[in-house]
């Protein structure tokens, strides 16, 4: 209740601005005294305690006549006739519409309390959000709508702080899905993962295979206190996702499309072939070699740039020349990747009775990527079904049922490891596309891609659930859950003979890869089965004693998983048009073969109790087992409390109640224990048993062997996660301002580390124990402001979170710079201080009396780097690599990012809408290696020239063809191991790779709805939205600071990621 701080809405009526802004609300008739009075309308706005409201809209329904009121609270609107029907609207109160008849108009808005009245859904159950002492976080399901991306957690990224998705190693490539955690690192124990458990409708599932239209809502349980009730599967947090569910009344169709446009989001710039052959042959000439390419080449080149002539190489004995002496200019990297054309379908059907509701969706997606050849494609299908039913006052009963397949089709190239991305990182753009006589050239790697293979995968994910609720007494309810998922996958491979053409315009086979003989054949299926079964039987109560308020849950669930996983090959298919084991001829392989089942119960319970909905307590504990540990070591306890005190409920706050709406300080504290690992968790004896592994041939066949068993530890015990969270939530100015701040601490201990430091004498490794320990500290902000400006309503959220990870205990006894050690901040990055280039020997002479750079390599002349001497030794070195002694190291940045960020801006005005959404990280190092960033790095087969790399060392009398260039950025340029001296991480080279990109940019117009009515149009939108539109960042330019990874083989190569246009519809009936 705004009574003497509304600047907006004052700046507005002295500007004298009108509103058109039309609100469906509830006529109240009796917050209205009439007083018979003819034309105009008249009136005056009061809030609940008779203060004026200033500012408030006054409209005539259905049209654009309106006004606002003024300093006194008060109205008239012109040619107004009697019966017609006046909204009254503002922020932070309920609409509300009356039907004038001539008399003034004496309005009373109510405060609205949908902020206090919020329900927000968490474990096994739903709470007020007013009333929520834990760390839950909810996502407004908006960021969802008319997105054009393929996966829910794309969407996702940069809209909770704590809640981290990056893209994966594989960036952009079809099928990939980002790797999500909250709060940052959770562990770093052998086998152990730290994701979150992800329930859809409560069972686990995995989000990205969702359709996003049909999400309800979301929640992202942060802390112990809120996710303690889900046990040892959830210790590092839970992603909570409802979905729709039909809602009484007539049926209602939605139908909603886009139609998209995507390309990559960066490429890196190849260099035309006349200055990438000049940058080799200085590199060469460099290094102390030959030049590379031999001036009748370069003349070749020249004239073939110039359109002298048209040939892209010449003959190398029967075959083609592909790279030394070849002449072509392609960029290869414009070659392998397009833009290409994608859309999606989303239709639901639902409505009902008091009784029975009904909700009904399907999807059709089909994404096309991004390679040029090769054609690679995902179609998704997704089929949701909800029934709810009451059976009478004492039964109700609801079935959930979703049938999702998603089909991936890829080359075979691209689905080995990067490979492919790896490759076209060394396309020189001399090497031909194809060769004279019309066939593509090898090393464009084009015939692996259009005719070597393809690898397809077929996915099938059913859900079934079942809900019982039985309500014997009011206010007792018993919950009994079934739930099902079944997945079934299959992947087909097949490998196909390609071949080159000599001169003579003949086929010759050609190798695949590199662990494939020219002319091999296979084809390989490999079959996957997860059946997962889940039940739960819980039961509530709640007692209301005045103003005490108890809530007491109780419960039970067990889950219980069974995978199976089987991999056949045959070599020799006989032809490639039918690429089945069944038509090959070869020897029968087993690739592998896998079992593995858990399962794991718990007991739980937890008490929510408030007194006047101002003080608040809850108390969890569950009692979890799980068959992956050993008998005396599989039931565990895991308690969890939290408090929290509604301030601003207080007597004392009554006077300010119209600027402090909310003010709840909370605080939580839970310990929870972690049995997600890659398998087995390390109490168990292994040993390796290899089919086909051996050494040696016995009757023309390998034998299968057995390595050595492991030796376990008998002290073995669970890893913990003990977690402690310092919330405040707040809202003011009528909540037009909320959000929430919360500091965390994560402790995860008894981590499976390597075993001690010490020697082995029993022939193999000693066992793993628990002694590691891990701290994780942070904080989350998240802020929203929603107010109106005439006649537009806008909105602007922001969200910024903070996370640092040590290790405090590891077994490093010798301190070494190699792994983990105690105190080391997670991301570290060491490496030398650089003094600069030096500029000429005479500099680099001088350097070296007082810097003896010996250890890191020789000949050291102009061009090359100055390093620092940090220990005052006069020798630069990295000591013995240890934190004891560490030479001249030290930590020079983090790849960790620091900082977070999603910023939200939104308005909408007639009909129109726009929102803007930007996301990512500050405070972010990267040390970046490879041909990417350093052009020449190894041999010439491994190297590439991109314009940044033009940016090298060349003294003044160089007689280099791009002139002299002493204020460069990159060191004096070498292809081979001579260059390595100046490539130790340093801080000349050290990446800025922070950045914020425009995410999502849409635009959108409602048609009004006296429009829609004639054509029996509930609603009609359309939109154009745009991904990825931009970055700012200080990474160098051949990066995506999203998509830096290395894959095995160095830092960027990846497939791009993709940016975005579509336009689309949405629709209902």
């Amino acid at each position: 209740m705004l009574k003497t701080i509304r600047p907006v809405s004052m700046l507005l009526l002295l500007a004298g601005l009108p509103t058109s802004l039309t609100h469906a609300g509830i006529t109240h008739r009796d917050a209205v005294e009439q007083i018979q009075q003819n034309n105009p309308c008249t009136g005056i706005v009061k809030d609940a305690s008779g203060e004026t409201i200033i500012g408030a809209s006054v409209v005539v329904k259905g049209t654009t006549n309106g006004t606002i009121t003024d300093l006194n609270g008060e109205f008239s609107l012109s040619n107004i006739t009697s019966g017609t029907t006046i909204q009254i609207s503002y922020i932070g109160y309920k609409d509300i519409e009356m039907v004038w008849n001539g008399s003034p108009l004496n309005v009373i808005l109510q405060e609205d309390t949908k902020v206090l009245d919020e329900v927000v859904v968490v474990g096994f159950g739903t709470q007020k959000k007013i009333n929520l002492t834990g760390a839950v976080s909810t996502v407004d399901t908006k960021v969802l709508e008319s997105r054009p991306v393929s996966q829910v957690g794309q969407a996702l990224q940069g809209t909770v702080p704590g809640l981290n998705l990056s893209a994966s190693d594989l960036g952009g490539q079809l099928g990939q899905s980002m790797s999500v955690n909250i709060r940052g690192t959770g562990t770093i124990g052998t086998g152990s993962s730290a994701s979150p458990l992800v329930l859809i409708d409560g069972i686990e599932g995995n989000m990205n295979n969702l359709n996003p239209d049909d999400i309800e809502n979301i929640s992202v349980l942060k802390d112990a206190a809120s996710s303690s009730i889900y046990g040892s599967r959830a210790a590092f947090g839970v992603i909570l996702i409802t979905t729709k569910k039909g809602k009484a009344g007539k049926m209602q169709v939605n139908y909603n499309n886009n139609f998209r446009y995507s390309g990559p989001t960066n490429l890196p710039e190849l260099l035309d072939s006349y200055s990438f052959a000049n940058y080799f042959n200085e590199m060469s000439v460099n290094q102390g070699n030959q030049i590379i390419f031999t001036e009748e080449t370069m003349q070749r080149i020249q004239d073939y740039m110039a359109g002298k002539i048209t040939d892209t190489t010449v003959p190398n004995g029967t075959n083609w020349h592909f790279h030394e002496k070849a002449n072509d200019n392609v960029d290869w990297y414009k070659v392998h990747f397009k833009w290409a054309w994608s859309n999606e379908h989303n239709i639901s059907l639902n409505g009902g009775t008091e009784k029975l509701q009904y909700y009904v969706s399907g999807n059709y997606l089909n994404q096309n990527g991004n390679l040029r050849y090769g054609n690679d494609n995902l179609k998704r299908y997704n089929f949701t079904a909800k029934v709810n039913t009451q059976i009478n006052k004492y039964i109700d009963f609801n079935i959930n049922t979703k049938f999702i397949r998603f089909d991936l089709d890829n080359p075979l190239y691209s689905d080995m490891g990067g490979l492919l991305y790896h490759d076209i990182a060394r396309m020189w753009p001399m090497m031909p596309f194809k060769d004279p006589n019309g066939h593509y050239m090898r090393n464009g790697k084009l015939a692996q891609l259009t005719e070597g293979g393809r690898a397809k995968t077929h996915n099938d994910n059913i859900y079934l659930q079942g809900q019982l609720v039985l309500h014997p007494l009011k206010n007792w309810n018993i919950y009994v859950e079934g739930g099902m998922r079944i997945i079934n996958e299959n992947q087909q491979t097949n490998l196909n003979a390609i071949y080159e053409y000599n001169i003579d315009n003949q086929p010759v086979a050609m190798a695949f890869a590199g662990d494939y003989s020219p002319g091999a054949t296979f084809a390989r299926s490999s079959f996957s089965n997860t059946n997962f079964y889940t039940t739960s039987i819980y039961t509530d109560y709640t007692l209301d004693l005045n103003k005490h308020n108890l809530k007491f849950m109780a419960g039970m669930n067990t889950e219980e998983n069974k995978y199976r996983d089987l991999s056949v090959q045959r070599d020799n298919v006989i032809t490639p048009s039918i690429p089945e084991i069944s038509a090959s001829v070869g020897e029968d392989k087993i690739n592998k073969a896998y079992v593995y089942d858990w399962a794991t119960a718990g007991f739980f319970g937890r008490i929510n109790y408030n007194y006047d909905d101002r003080y608040l307590a809850e108390f969890n504990i569950r009692y979890d087992g799980s068959s992956r540990f050993l008998r005396d070591q599989r039931w565990n306890v895991f308690p969890s409390f939290s408090l929290g005190w509604n301030a601003a409920r207080e007597s004392f706050f009554q006077p300010i109640s119209h600027i402090i709406n909310i003010l709840k300080p909370r605080v939580s504290w839970g310990m929870l224990g972690n049995q997600n690992t890659s398998s087995y968790y390390p109490f168990y004896l292994s040993q390796s048993v290899t089919a086909n592994g051996g050494g040696w041939l016995m009757n023309g066949v390998r034998p299968t062997v057995a390595g050595a068993p492991g030796v376990v530890s008998s002290t073995l015990t669970w890893e913990k996660v003990y977690n402690t969270n310092f919330g405040l939530d707040f809202g003011f100015f009528n909540n037009r301002l909320t959000g929430y701040f919360e500091y965390y601490i994560r402790q995860t201990r008894d981590m499976v580390g390597p075993p001690a430091e010490i020697g082995a004498a029993l022939g193999i490794s000693l066992p793993n124990t628990n002694n590691a320990t891990l701290d994780n500290r942070g904080w989350d902000l998240q802020i929203n402001w929603q107010d109106r400006i005439g006649k537009v309503n806008y909105n602007v959220g922001f969200n910024l979170s903070d996370n640092r990870v040590k290790v405090t205990k590891y077994p490093n006894e010798s301190m070494s710079l190699n792994t983990y050690y105690n105190g080391m901040v997670l991301g570290e990055i060491w490496g030398y201080e650089t003094a600069g280039i030096a500029k000429s020997d005479e500099e680099m002479n001088n350097w070296l009396s007082t810097h003896d750079q010996s250890k890191l390599g020789s000949e050291w002349g102009a061009g090359d780097i100055m390093y620092k001497d940090l220990n005052g030794d006069g020798v630069i070195d990295n000591g013995n690599n240890t934190l004891g002694n560490h030479g001249d190291l030290k930590v020079i940045g983090n790849s960790n990012p620091r900082f977070r960020f999603g910023l939200t801006l939104g308005a909408n005005w007639k009909g129109f809408d726009v929102q803007m959404f930007f996301q990512g990280v500050m405070k972010r190092d990267l040390w970046v290696s490879g041909p990417l960033f350093w052009g020449g790095d190894g041999g010439e087969w491994q190297s590439t020239g991109l314009k940044q790399h033009l940016d090298y060392f060349r003294p003044e009398n160089t007689s280099s063809v791009f002139g002299p260039n002493v204020d460069s950025y990159y060191p004096k340029a070498y292809i081979g191991d001579k260059g390595n001296k100046n490539k130790y991480t340093q801080t000349r080279y050290l990446q800025n790779a922070a950045y914020m990109r425009m995410k999502n940019l849409q635009i959108g117009y409602t048609f009004p709805q006296e429009w829609t009515n004639k054509l029996h149009v509930d609603r009609l939108r359309v939109f154009f939205s745009g991904e990825n539109l931009f970055t700012l960042t200080g990474i160098a330019g051949m990066f995506d600071p999203e998509a830096t990874a290395a894959n095995g083989w160095s830092s960027g190569k990846t497939y791009p990621l993709s940016q975005t246009f579509s336009f689309g519809l949405n629709l209902t009936l």
